[in-house]
């Protein structure tokens, strides 16, 4: 299949799944004609083997395969480089990039900050609405700043790519008008409202799991605003990412067998999940369903974890290891989220000053979410 049929076989995707932003209908056309995905894609990209590594795939040696990655479905993003073993950066995937430029309500002409270039092909997105000359994008990676400056030169689009520590963004340009992140922060840099124009909006990926957009309020001291969406980005450049589940669990028998009086299979709710995430950021959570029910996993990136299977009938077995009770967390977070009006992710917010961050929900003078 050739890349333009993969493309709008993709595109075909997102329009069957409903994903487009009905109010910013330039990211359609600028995903499908202007700013071609596969031009910002190197020549090798990497894949998961599915037991224990990421492997690479080339253009050259496999293009069928090289192209299956670049224009994948709608919620899967194109692994561009690997560091260490793990990805460190990618092409996000099709559905996450339009609903954050959809959240940022880009006009033409305003002054734009992405951290976070990549292989430019967001930055590319964001100068075929802003326009030539509006867009400033920092990469903290030579090789990749250097190879999105060509890939943006090819398509004419003009962009200024600079070499940098994206959380410290880029004073030399400021004011922005509109600042976007590509990468996942735990807590959202000051220096990025610092240099964003009261009544300037930023869109950034937080923490391990949803985006959330920002206004800056008009005497330039806070900047408040929703989530938008459910969505996982990579960490900043150097963060630790921590243990994986299996990593901890290791081949070692669980410490103990736990019971649980609650249905697990509530944590297949997104709601739910992301309520747990604000309250106990700490603890990862996934699930997966099998033939004979769900598993679910929990760890905390250190020395904890759990494992428990729910059945059909709803029995479970559970298991944990390490210090922590990370069962009886979510318990409490759960508890925590049933007594505050079970509220959707869409109810809340953040917001940050020079001092500090606070999520809340529903309300931004209700104080901060906790369990």
């Amino acid at each position: 299949m050739h890349l333009d049929d993969r493309r709008h076989a993709l595109m075909d995707a997102m329009d069957t799944q409903g994903v487009w932003p009905a109010d910013s209908k330039w990211v359609r056309r600028a995903i499908l004609d202007t700013v071609p995905r596969h031009d910002f894609a190197p020549d090798r990209l990497w894949t998961w083997n599915g037991d224990d590594a990421y492997v690479p795939v080339d253009r050259q040696g496999d293009p069928d395969g090289w192209a299956d990655l670049v224009y994948a479905g709608p919620d899967d993003s194109t692994i561009t480089q690997i560091l260490d073993g793990l990805p460190s950066s990618s092409l996000s995937c099709v559905a996450v990039v339009a609903d954050m430029l959809d959240s940022l309500m880009l006009e033409p002409g305003p002054k734009v900050l992405e951290v976070g270039t990549g292989a430019g092909w967001n930055a590319g997105l964001l100068a075929a609405r802003a326009g030539p000359g509006n867009v400033v994008s920092l990469e903290v990676d030579d090789g990749l700043a250097a190879a999105a400056r060509r890939s943006l030169a090819t398509l004419g689009l003009d962009v200024a790519v600079h070499t940098g520590d994206g959380n410290a963004g880029w004073p030399a340009g400021a004011p922005y008008e509109r600042v976007i992140a590509t990468y996942a922060v735990e807590d959202i840099p000051w220096a990025w409202i610092e240099q964003t124009r009261p009544g300037g909006r930023l869109v950034i990926p937080w923490g391990r799991l949803g985006h959330i957009a920002l206004t800056v309020a008009d005497d330039g001291k806070s900047a408040s605003g929703w989530i938008q969406g459910l969505g996982m980005f990579m960490p900043s450049r150097g963060t630790a990412q921590g243990r994986e589940h299996h990593a901890i669990r290791g081949d070692s028998v669980p410490d103990r067998t736990v019971r649980v009086d609650h249905d697990l299979r509530a944590l297949t709710d997104a709601h739910l999940v992301f309520a747990l995430r604000v309250s106990h950021p700490d603890i990862r959570i996934a699930t997966r369903t099998t033939g004979t029910g769900l598993t679910v996993q929990l760890h905390d990136g250190v020395d904890s974890c759990a494992t428990a299977t729910v059945d059909d009938a709803g029995n479970t077995t559970a298991y944990e290891g390490g210090p922590r009770r990370l069962l009886a967390d979510i318990a409490a977070g759960r508890r925590r989220w049933e007594e505050r009006g079970t509220p959707p992710l869409w109810d809340f917010g953040m917001t940050v000053t020079p001092e500090g961050q606070h999520v809340w929900a529903g309300d931004a003078q209700a104080g901060a979410y906790t369990a």
